[in-house]
């Protein structure tokens, strides 16, 4: 019997059509990282599970359903270390600032960071449990400055996507620890003599994560939320201070949001402002991106008391939402398609192509392997959505020159040129519109 074998339910390959508008999204994201002054930091996948127990919080889905953990191999007699898979990457990248020294006396950080996450979860559109995200965290500044940077750097990522009309911001604050304890106990007061009317999730977060009771998605929750306290209501000055100070910001940037007193993000690490980017081409799965300030988390693995901001954006889903406006743009291929043909053909097509890489920097050049005739190897250059064709026939092996084939627009023609001029040729139809993909 042949043996079957076959991926694991929810962790996806990417073939060559969707790595394309990965490198898209994966590009465009980079950009804007540097072009904001963020570094780059990369860490493990794989952490003590210790971590994300205290940090994420033990009563919280993700540490009591969701984390792959594993007891690490130990000598006879020992037991093994428990070990997880990164559900997120927060406490990760706090975990090495820590370990490495980057957050001494209160030095300011801004990174960012992308790779894949995993929870097991039950795979569904825009939802896997392989998945991969984006994250940026800013240490050592505590003003709503920052909160607000944060906040127009995805915006950023939108207009360079050509999608920021397609999402909207919604924005909290979850206060201090110490408001956000007094809502708590308000709020189990008022769900307490409604649990008849709760769901049965949010009647088990009753006693341990109530909270998280406010993103409920059951109708009869959510009507019971419609005349339950307000966290808004709790907040201190300092507290209200910092959240209409990042309005202000984002009135002052011009970028529109949407108060929802419900948003409380998944985690407990948070504290003050909390956001949402969301859009409704997704249907259910419609967060795209959300974060916000975690100023307890970096004192709560061992470290100075630190200010913290930060993000996590998915790019399944982004990709998922180019793909559903018709803005992701698969590159073809090759720019440039070697095609041969007569005695020495072989090597001079490899020769050509050498020079073609040397003299068109960042040019995708791909030369034609295995023979055949023309007719095959035309047809195999379109497959390849190569702009342009360099042939090397019989005559021009004789002469020395190269013909020159614009495979995209045929009234341009084409032409017979010496290599040198052949080459620039070639460079100036990739720089023409619609010549090179996008890089």
């Amino acid at each position: 019997m042949a043996l079957s074998v076959k991926g694991i339910n929810g962790m996806n390959d990417l073939l060559p059509g969707e790595c394309s508008v990965w490198r898209q999204v994966e590009d465009t994201l980079r950009g804007v990282m540097d072009s904001f002054g963020y570094a780059e930091v990369r860490f493990p996948i794989l952490e003590r599970t210790a971590l994300f127990c205290r940090a994420i919080g033990e009563v919280t889905d993700v540490v009591e359903k969701e984390m792959y953990t594993f007891s690490d191999r130990a000598r006879a007699g020992e037991e093994g270390e428990l070990l997880s898979l990164r559900p997120e990457g927060t406490a990760g990248c706090v975990r090495a600032c820590l370990e490495h020294s980057l957050l001494r006396n209160g030095e300011e950080q801004r990174l960012w960071y992308m790779g894949p996450m995993f929870r097991h979860e039950r795979p569904q559109k825009g939802r896997c449990r392989e998945f991969h995200q984006l994250g940026a965290e800013v240490f050592g500044l505590q003003g709503p400055d920052i909160d607000a940077e944060i906040i127009s750097l995805t915006q950023e990522i939108w207009r360079r996507l050509g999608i920021a009309g397609e999402l909207a911001l919604e924005i909290n604050s979850l206060g201090s620890s110490r408001e956000r304890q007094a809502y708590r106990s308000a709020l189990v007061e008022f769900l307490g003599a409604r649990q008849d009317r709760l769901d049965e999730d949010s009647r088990r977060r009753l006693g341990t994560n109530p909270l998280r009771i406010l993103d409920s998605k059951d109708e009869g929750t959510r009507e019971v939320l419609e005349t339950a306290p307000r966290l808004t209501d709790f907040l201190g000055d300092d507290s209200r201070r910092h959240f209409d100070g990042l309005l202000g910001l984002l009135a002052q940037a011009g970028i529109p949001y949407v108060l929802n007193p419900r948003l409380v993000r998944g985690l407990d690490y948070y504290n003050l402002s909390v956001f949402e980017w969301t859009t409704t081409a997704l249907g259910s799965q419609g967060t795209v991106c959300g974060g916000g300030r975690y100023d307890g988390l970096v004192g709560e693995l061992g470290g100075t008391p630190t200010p913290a901001v930060g993000f996590g954006l998915g790019m399944e889903r982004l990709v998922l939402l180019l793909t559903a406006l018709g803005k992701a743009c698969p590159r073809a291929q090759a720019d440039v398609y070697v095609i041969g043909s007569g005695p020495g053909a072989t090597e001079a097509q490899a020769q050509l192509a050498a020079r073609l890489r040397a003299g068109l920097p960042g040019a995708r050049v791909l030369c034609h392997c295995g023979g055949g005739g023309f007719k095959r190897q035309f047809k195999r250059a379109d497959r390849t959505g190569a702009r342009v064709a360099a042939i090397l026939g019989e005559g021009e092996l004789e002469r020395g020159t190269v013909t020159v084939k614009d495979l995209r627009h045929s009234e341009v023609g084409q032409e017979e040129l010496c290599i040198a001029d052949a080459i620039k040729r070639i460079g100036q139809l990739l720089a023409a519109p619609g010549g090179q993909d996008p890089q």
